[in-house]
C-alpha cells in the first residue's frame, strides 16, 4: 500500500511561495489568515522585495484600511512596506527603482496618503512611528508629489506638527525630521508649520532638551527645522518677531557664551553637539539679516532691542569657545549692522573683553572676572592687526568684515574712523593697532613673518577711501617727514607707493604687494588730484612698470594689478599732471607694449582665484597643509575690479589729447571727453551745413537771373494786355455814345408820336362830343315833334345822310393821317431797325474779337503755365517737400486763374444775352407801333410799354456802363500790384545786398581777429629757445587757419548767394502766378487774395532768410571760439612739454622736435 510513494513532495520556489502568500492576502477572510500572509511576506521583504511589491503591494496597503483597526495587523503592514523601501544589500533584487515604484503607488492615489496620515491620530507607538518613516522614504523619493498629497489631505499639516507634542522621543523624532523634509522648499507647508504653533513647539522642545549647551541632536535638528521655516520667508519672520521669539534666541546666545567659560569637564561628544548646537543658532540668526530683503532693517532693531546683538557679540570675543564659532559669531554681528545706520552708531558704544588679555595666560585661570573690558572697535582692531597666529585667521577675517560692515554705507563713521587713525599716527599712540601706522611705517621683519596684517590694514584703509573724496582727501594731507628738522616732506600717496616697490624689489609674500595695490587702485581711481601725487614722483611710474613686466615672481595677480594701476594712472592723467598723460602713455607702449598691458589685465581676469572669487571659500583649510591660507583678494576689490575691467583695457588706446572728465564734490576736473566728441561732431555738421548753404547759394544766383528774366517778360505782357483792355474799353465808349444817340432819337420821335396821338385823340373827342349834341337833339326833336315825325322823316334822313357824309368824311380825313402816322412809324421803325443792327454787327464784330483775344491769351497763358510747371517739375523733381508744396500752390492757382475766365466769359454771355432781350425789346416796340396802327385806343397803353421798355434800356446801359468801370478798376489794381511788387522786390534786393554786406563784414573780422591772435602768439613764440620751430609750427597753423577762415567765408557767402537765389525764385513764381491772374482777368476778390498770399509768403520768406543768416553768423562765431579753444590748447601743450623735458635735466634734441612736432600736429588734427 506505500509502495506508490518513491519520492518527497516538490519544493516551493521563492516566486510561487510568493505568489502563493499574495493570493491568500487578497482571498483569506480571516483576520488571523491575512496576518500569516502579511508575516509570510515580510520574511521576503529584505531579500526579494521586487518579487513582493509586484505581487502584494496593492494588498498590502488595502489591509492598512481594511485591517486598520487591529493594532498588530497594521505594525506588520508597516514593518513590510519599509522593508521593501530598505532591502538587504546582497538582494538580487535590490535597486532604486524600487523606490520610486513604491513611492508612486503611493502619490499616485490621494487615499493612500490620507491612510498614513490617519494613522497619526491613534496613540500607538509604532503605528505613529512606522508611518512617519515611511512618508519619510516616500517623500525622498517622490518629493514634489508627496507634499502636495500632504498638502491636499484633510488636516495633513496640523496632524504632523500636533506629532510635535509626543513625549516618547523616537516619535516626535521622526516627525521632526519629516517636517524638515517637507519644510525645505515649500512655502505654503512653511506657513501651514507656522501657523499650527509650530514655533512654539519648536522652541519647547528645544528648552526641554537642555538649551544649546546640554542639547542632543534633536536641538540640532530643530534649528535646522526653524531655518527651514524661516529662510526667504518675510512672514513667518514677522511672526517670529511679533510673537517674542528674538528675546528667546538671545536667551539661548547668552547660555551658550556662559555656559562655555564655566570651566566644566564635558565629553568630547557632548562639546562637539553643543558646538553644532550654537553654530546653528548663529546660522539661524543671519538668515533674518540677508542685504536687501524687505524684513531686514526690522529684524536688525528687534535683534538690537532683545540683545541680540550684545549677546552674539560677548560670544565672538569669549576666549573659551572655538575659533569657528567666533568666526561666524562676528561674522552674525556684522550682518546686524550692515547698512543700517542707527546700528552702525550704537555699534561703537558696545563693550567686549578684550582679545589681549588672555585669563589663562594672565594666571587668573577661565573663571577670572579680572578680564578687561574695551570698546568692540578697539577689540576688532586688536583682532585683525595684533593677533599673529594663522590659526585665528578666519577669526581675523571675520572680525575684518565686522569693521567693513561698521564702515558700509555711512560717511560720518568713515570720516570719524579715519580722523582717529590719522591723530594716532601723528601721535604715535596705539601704533599695533593703527592703520596708518602699519601701512606707512612697515617693519621689515613683521612683514616677512605676518604677511596679512599689513593685507587686513590695506583693506581696512581700501573700504574708508573708496568712492569716497572726503576720505581721499583726509588721508591725502598725511605726510611723513620733519620739513623743520629738514627733512623730506612725503605724501602718504607716495609713502605707500614707495613700500610698495621696495615690496617687489626684496620680493617679499604677495599679499602685501596685493594688499598695497588695492589701495592704491580703489584710491587713485577717478582722483585726478590723488594721480598727480602718485606722478609726483617719477620714479614710481617706472617701478609700476617694472613691477608688471620684470616681477621675479612672475606672480600673475601682481603684474595684472600692476597693469591695471598703470592703466588707471593714464586714464585719470591729465596735461598738466607731473607726468604729462603723453608722457605716460609713450613709456608705457615704449617699456611695456599695448599687447602686453592687455595680456597681463587679460590674465587677471582669467585667473581662478579672480574668476572664480564668489565662489572659492574665503578661510583657511587646515586639510590642504597650507602655511598661509589662499585669500589675496577682498571682495569689495573685485567687485570694483570686473566692473571696471574692460574701461581700463581700453583707456591705453585713447589719445593723449583725450582727457577724462571727474566731478569731485560738485567740482568738474579736466576735460570731458564726451564734450570734446560733441564738439568734434557739432564742427562736421557745421562744415556739412556750410557746403549745403554753398550749393544752395548757387541754385538760388541762377534762379535770380531766371526770375528776373521772367519777370521782365511777365511786366511786358502785363503792360500789353493793359493796353489793348484800355483800347477795348475805349471802343465800348465809342459805341455805347453812339447808342446813347440812337436812343435819344428814338426818345424824341416817340415824344412826338405822342403829341400827334395826343392831337388825333382831341379830334376825336370833338367828334364825339357832335354825335353826342346831335343825338340830343334829335332826340329833343322826336320829343318834341313826336306829331311832325312823318312829316320831317325825309327832312330828317336827308339831314341824317348829310351827317353820315360828314362822318364818312371825318372818317377819311382820321384815316388819311393815321396813314401818314403809319408811314412816318414805319420809317422810324426801318431807321431804327438799321441802327440797331449795325449796332449789333459792331457789337457782335467788337465781342468775337474781345473773345479771340481772350482765348488766345488764355490758351498763351495756360500753355506758358503748363510749360513752366513741367519746366519746374523737371528742375525741382529732386528738391524737398515746401517746393513741391509751393508747385502744388501754383496748380490750385492756375485752377482759380481758370475759373475766373470761366466766371467773364458767363458775365460776358449775360451781357450777350442782355443784348438780345434789348433787340427783343426793340422788336416788342415795334409789335405794339403796329398794333398802335390797327387801334388807335391801345396807342396810350402801347406807348407806356415802350416807355417801359427804353427805361429797362436805360438800366442795362447802365449796367454795361458799371461792369466796364470795374473792369478798369481790376486792371488798375493788377498795374498797381505789379508796381507794389516790382517795389517789393527792389526792397528785398537791397534788403539781401545790405544782410551779403553785413554777412562779409563779419567773417571778415573773425577772420582779421583770428590773424591777430595768431601773430601774437607767433611773436610769443619768438622768445623760446626753439623759436624756429615755433615760428615754423606758428605759420603752419596761422595757414590752416586762413585756409579754414577763407573757406568759411566763401561757404558763407556761396550759402547768401544760394538763399537770395531761392528767394527770387520763390518771388518770381509768385509773379508768374500773378500774370496768370491777370491774363485770365480773375475777379476782384480772387486777384485781392493772391496779393494778400503773395505778401505773406515773401513776409515769411524774408523772415526765414533773416533767421538763416544770423543762425550762420552765430555758427561761424561758433567756429572761431572752437578753433581759438583748439590752438590755445596745443600751445599749451607744447609748452608744458618743453618744460617737462627741461626739468628732466635735458636739451631738447633734433629727434624729440620732431617728436613734438608729430604730437602737435596729432593733436591738431583731433
Amino acid at each position: 500500500m506505500f509502495s506508490t510513494i518513491t519520492a518527497a513532495p516538490a519544493k516551493q520556489s521563492v516566486s510561487e511561495t510568493i505568489a502563493v502568500l499574495s493570493g491568500r492576502l487578497n482571498t483569506a477572510t480571516l483576520l488571523e489568515d491575512r496576518r500569516a500572509a502579511i508575516l509570510g511576506l515580510r520574511s521576503f521583504s529584505k531579500q526579494y522585495p521586487a518579487s513582493v511589491a509586484s505581487g502584494a503591494l496593492r494588498s498590502l496597503i488595502g489591509s492598512l484600511s481594511k485591517d486598520g483597526e487591529d493594532v498588530d495587523t497594521v505594525k506588520v503592514v508597516l514593518e513590510t512596506l519599509l522593508m521593501l523601501f530598505s532591502p538587504n544589500e546582497d538582494s538580487p533584487e535590490a535597486s532604486e527603482e524600487i523606490a520610486l515604484w513604491l513611492a508612486d503607488e503611493f502619490t499616485q492615489r490621494q487615499e493612500n496618503i490620507t491612510l498614513l496620515l490617519d494613522l497619526l491620530d491613534t496613540t500607538d507607538f509604532y503605528s505613529r512611528l512606522y508611518s512617519l518613516q515611511l512618508l519619510s522614504h516616500i517623500h525622498f523619493a517622490r518629493t514634489e508629489r508627496t507634499e502636495e498629497c500632504v498638502l491636499v489631505a484633510p488636516l495633513g499639516i496640523p496632524r504632523l506638527v500636533a506629532v510635535l507634542d509626543d513625549r516618547r522621543e523616537a516619535v516626535r523624532d521622526a516627525a521632526i525630521s519629516l517636517l524638515i523634509d517637507l519644510t525645505a522648499e515649500s512655502v505654503d507647508i512653511q506657513k501651514l508649520v507656522a501657523f499650527e504653533k509650530g514655533f512654539e513647539r519648536i522652541f519647547e522642545i528645544i528648552t526641554n532638551e537642555g538649551g544649546l549647551v546640554e542639547g542632543a541632536r534633536v536641538v540640532e535638528d530643530c534649528l535646522i527645522l526653524l531655518a527651514n521655516l524661516l529662510r526667504l520667508n518675510a512672514s513667518n519672520q514677522s511672526n517670529v518677531r511679533e510673537m517674542g521669539f528674538i528675546a528667546r534666541l538671545a536667551q539661548l546666545l547668552s547660555s551658550a557664551y556662559k555656559g562655555s567659560t564655566d570651566g566644566e569637564e564635558v565629553a568630547q561628544w557632548a562639546e562637539e553637539q553643543r558646538n553644532r548646537n550654537i553654530y546653528a543658532l548663529l546660522a539661524l540668526i543671519r538668515l533674518f539679516l540677508v542685504p536687501g530683503a524687505v524684513g531686514t532693517p526690522a529684524n536688525q532693531i528687534a535683534f538690537l532691542n532683545d540683545r541680540v546683538l550684545e549677546n552674539t557679540l560677548q560670544l565672538g570675543f569669549t576666549y573659551g569657545v572655538d575659533l569657528p564659532i567666533r568666526a561666524e559669531a562676528l561674522a552674525a554681528c556684522a550682518d546686524m549692522i550692515r547698512g543700517n545706520a542707527r546700528l552702525q552708531e550704537r555699534f561703537a558704544g558696545q563693550e567686549v573683553p578684550s582679545p589681549l588679555a588672555n585669563p589663562a595666560m594672565n594666571g587668573h585661570g577661565p573663571h577670572a572676572n579680572g578680564v578687561p573690558k574695551v570698546y568692540v572697535i578697539d577689540g576688532l582692531l586688536d583682532l585683525i592687526l595684533a593677533v599673529n597666529s594663522v590659526m585665528e585667521f578666519d577669526l581675523r577675517m571675520a572680525a575684518c568684515n565686522c569693521l567693513k560692515a561698521y564702515f558700509n554705507n555711512h560717511e560720518e563713521i568713515r570720516k570719524h574712523f579715519l580722523t582717529r587713525a590719522i591723530q594716532g599716527h601723528k601721535m604715535q599712540a596705539d601704533e599695533l593697532t593703527n592703520i596708518f601706522t602699519t601701512l606707512l611705517q612697515p617693519v621689515p621683519e613683521q612683514v616677512t613673518a605676518e604677511p596679512y596684517r599689513y593685507w587686513f590694514a590695506a583693506v581696512l584703509m581700501l573700504h574708508l577711501v573708496h568712492e569716497n573724496p572726503t576720505t581721499k582727501r583726509l588721508a591725502m594731507e598725511v605726510t611723513e617727514g620733519d620739513e623743520a628738522s629738514g627733512e623730506e616732506v612725503v605724501t602718504s600717496i607716495q609713502t605707500v607707493a614707495s613700500h610698495l616697490l621696495r615690496s617687489v624689489a626684496r620680493n617679499d609674500d604677495p599679499r602685501v604687494i596685493i594688499g598695497y595695490l588695492m589701495l592704491l587702485l580703489c584710491w587713485l581711481f577717478e582722483d585726478l588730484d590723488a594721480v598727480n601725487d602718485f606722478l609726483g614722483e617719477f620714479t614710481n611710474l617706472q617701478g609700476l612698470i617694472q613691477a608688471a613686466v620684470e616681477n621675479p615672481n612672475g606672480d600673475v595677480i601682481v603684474q595684472g594689478l600692476s597693469a591695471m594701476l598703470i592703466g588707471v594712472v593714464y586714464e585719470f592723467s591729465t596735461k598738466d599732471s607731473p607726468v604729462p598723460r603723453a608722457k605716460v602713455r609713450e613709456m608705457v607702449m615704449s617699456r611695456m607694449g599695448r599687447d602686453r598691458y592687455v595680456d597681463k589685465l587679460t590674465r587677471l581676469r582669467s585667473y581662478p582665484l579672480m574668476r572664480d572669487y564668489e565662489i572659492l571659500p574665503q578661510k583657511f583649510d587646515l586639510s590642504l597643509d597650507q602655511k598661509l591660507p589662499d585669500v589675496y583678494l577682498d571682495d569689495t576689490f573685485v567687485e570694483f575690479f570686473k566692473d571696471n575691467y574692460s574701461r581700463i583695457i581700453r583707456a591705453i588706446d585713447r589719445d593723449p589729447g583725450l582727457e577724462i572728465s571727474v566731478i569731485t564734490n560738485g567740482v568738474q576736473k579736466g576735460i570731458s571727453r564726451e564734450l570734446v566728441d560733441s564738439l568734434r561732431a557739432q564742427l562736421e555738421e557745421k562744415d556739412r551745413a556750410l557746403e549745403d548753404f554753398a550749393a544752395e547759394k548757387a541754385s538760388l544766383t541762377s534762379q535770380l537771373g531766371q526770375e528776373q528774366a521772367d519777370h521782365r517778360r511777365t511786366k511786358e505782357q502785363s503792360a500789353s494786355d493793359v493796353h489793348r483792355a484800355n483800347e477795348a474799353v475805349e471802343h465800348m465808349r465809342v459805341q455805347l455814345g453812339a447808342k446813347d444817340h440812337a436812343i435819344q432819337n428814338i426818345e424824341a420821335l416817340v415824344a412826338t408820336l405822342k403829341q400827334n396821338l395826343a392831337k388825333e385823340q382831341a379830334e376825336h373827342q370833338r367828334s364825339r362830343a357832335e354825335a353826342a349834341r346831335l343825338k340830343t337833339v334829335n332826340d329833343g326833336l322826336q320829343r318834341a315833334h313826336e306829331q311832325e315825325l312823318n312829316k320831317l322823316a325825309k327832312e330828317y334822313r336827308t339831314k341824317e345822310s348829310q351827317l353820315q357824309q360828314q362822318i364818312e368824311t371825318a372818317r377819311r380825313e382820321a384815316q388819311n393821317k393815321e396813314d401818314e402816322l403809319t408811314k412816318q412809324i414805319e420809317a422810324v421803325r426801318r431807321e431804327q431797325t438799321a441802327k440797331v443792327e449795325s449796332l449789333q454787327r459792331d457789337h457782335q464784330a467788337k465781342l468775337d474779337a474781345l473773345q479771340r483775344d481772350h482765348s488766345q491769351q488764355v490758351d498763351t497763358a495756360r500753355k506758358t503755365a503748363e510749360h513752366e510747371t513741367e519746366r519746374a517739375a523737371r528742375r525741382f523733381e529732386a528738391e524737398k517737400a515746401d517746393l513741391k508744396a509751393t508747385i502744388s500752390r501754383m496748380e490750385v492757382d492756375l485752377m482759380k486763374a481758370n475759373k475766373a475766365r470761366t466766371d467773364g466769359e458767363s458775365k460776358l454771355k449775360d451781357l450777350e444775352t442782355r443784348l438780345t432781350k434789348t433787340d427783343e425789346a426793340l422788336s416788342l416796340a415795334e409789335r405794339k407801333l403796329a398794333e398802335a396802327e390797327k387801334a388807335v385806343k391801345s396807342t396810350g397803353e402801347r406807348v407806356e410799354e415802350l416807355e417801359q421798355r427804353l427805361q429797362a434800356v436805360r438800366e442795362e446801359r447802365e449796367e454795361v456802363e458799371r461792369l466796364l468801370k470795374e473792369k478798369e478798376d481790376v486792371v488798375a489794381e493788377v498795374e498797381k500790384t505789379l508796381k507794389d511788387k516790382e517795389g517789393e522786390m527792389v526792397s528785398l534786393r537791397e534788403r539781401l545786398e545790405g544782410m551779403e554786406k553785413e554777412k562779409e563784414e563779419a567773417v571778415q573780422k573773425a577772420v582779421e581777429e583770428i590773424r591777430k591772435e595768431l601773430e601774437t602768439t607767433k611773436n610769443n613764440d619768438k622768445a623760446e629757445a626753439d623759436a624756429a620751430t615755433g615760428a615754423e609750427k606758428a605759420a603752419a597753423i596761422e595757414a590752416e587757419a586762413s585756409a579754414k577762415a577763407a573757406a568759411a567765408a566763401s561757404e558763407i557767402e556761396t550759402r547768401l548767394q544760394k538763399e537770395k537765389e531761392d528767394e527770387l525764385t520763390q518771388m518770381r513764381k509768385q509773379l508768374e502766378k500773378e500774370r496768370e491772374e491777370a491774363v485770365a482777368k480773375a475777379v476782384a476778390e480772387a486777384v485781392a487774395k493772391a496779393v494778400e498770399e503773395a505778401k505773406k509768403e515773401a513776409a515769411k520768406q524774408v523772415k526765414e532768410v533773416k533767421e538763416k543768416l544770423d543762425e550762420e553768423i552765430k555758427n561761424a562765431q561758433s567756429e572761431r571760439d572752437d578753433l581759438l579753444l583748439l590752438f590755445d590748447d596745443l600751445e599749451e601743450k607744447r609748452q608744458k612739454y618743453k618744460e617737462q623735458l627741461k626739468k628732466l635735466g635735458g636739451e631738447v634734441s633734433e629727434d624729440e622736435e620732431e617728436d613734438e612736432d608729430e604730437d602737435g600736429d596729432g593733436a591738431e588734427d583731433e
